[in-house]
């Protein structure tokens, strides 16, 4: 499971499109017709896949970075679709004891995460995600997994739609990346889109190297946050379920396990070194 799976009981029904979502997307194939493109040819303009253009206006997913810039400018759709956009709600396509938390997402100061299963949500690639999502048995419905990677994108508004950009700190296994989950194509993505990621000023990333004999995160993962109220919370998922954590105490032991992971990981420098090697070889 990553953070954010739906685990085949999780919800309890079939996950279901936000209301907000499928207007936004009535409101952008609107505007596209207005202004003459087909959706085929609205793809090629604005260099997003058919798949993600189609996404968008079926209300299957969240218009991804720059989409909604684009379709201003090529639409002449004098702002409606920035407005629009900041009324857009997420959650039916994450399991139910996780909305709480990619709730609070939105609004955090910082995000720390140490992941030992797969790359953090929050840093997949559609390609990876969806590797991911068909590899957990039983296989669930096309509509379903569509929905699952919907939202799983959705959350990387986090990353690229803050006018007052979050802190995160994310500490991953080498051995998560050298396991090649999706097959050479998804992992060479996916290594280009951390290097990218890995540059921005705002990110701190580290890998935790395959061979490492102290070893502070044996416990499994860690997910701590920071929100506008500045007060800390932490996050705990297994394979059915989630828990928020508030408890002071348990917190504490979190911090000094996730520090001492930072310490023990390489540097972000040689990090980045890693992963480009790691392109290379591919």
């Amino acid at each position: 499971m990553t953070d954010e799976d739906p685990g085949p009981q999780g919800c309890g029904k079939e996950p279901e499109r936000s209301d907000s979502l499928q207007t936004f997307g009535a409101v952008v194939k609107a505007f596209r017709e207005r202004a003459g493109y087909t959706q085929e040819a609205w793809a090629e303009e604005s260099g997003y896949s058919l798949s993600t253009c189609a996404g968008v206006e079926q209300g299957r997913r969240f218009p991804p970075p720059g989409f909604i810039d684009r379709a201003e400018d090529k639409f002449d759709a004098f702002g409606a679709l920035r407005k629009a956009s900041k009324f857009l709600s997420r959650g039916h396509g994450l399991a139910a004891w996780f909305r709480q938390w990619a709730k609070m997402e939105l609004t955090a100061l910082s995000l720390y995460t140490y992941e030992c299963r797969a790359v953090p949500g929050l840093l997949q690639t559609e390609a990876y995600a969806r590797a991911l999502i068909e590899d957990v048995p039983p296989s669930m419905a096309e509509e379903r997994v569509e929905a699952h990677i919907a939202d799983r994108l959705g959350r990387q508004q986090v990353l690229f739609g803050r006018h007052v950009p979050i802190t995160f700190s994310f500490v991953i296994e080498q051995a998560v990346l050298e396991r090649c989950t999706g097959g050479e194509g998804v992992t060479g993505e996916l290594l280009d889109h951390l290097v990218e990621c890995a540059g921005r000023r705002n990110l701190e990333l580290q890998i935790m190297p395959l061979v490492q004999p102290q070893h502070a995160g044996l416990d499994g993962t860690i997910m701590l946050m920071e929100t506008a109220e500045m007060r800390w919370y932490g996050y705990s998922e297994g394979q059915e379920t989630g828990q928020l954590i508030s408890d002071e105490r348990t917190l504490s032991r979190l911090h000094m396990r996730y520090a001492k992971l930072r310490s023990q990981a390489l540097t972000p420098a040689d990090s980045l070194s890693l992963l480009k090697r790691m392109r290379g070889a591919l």
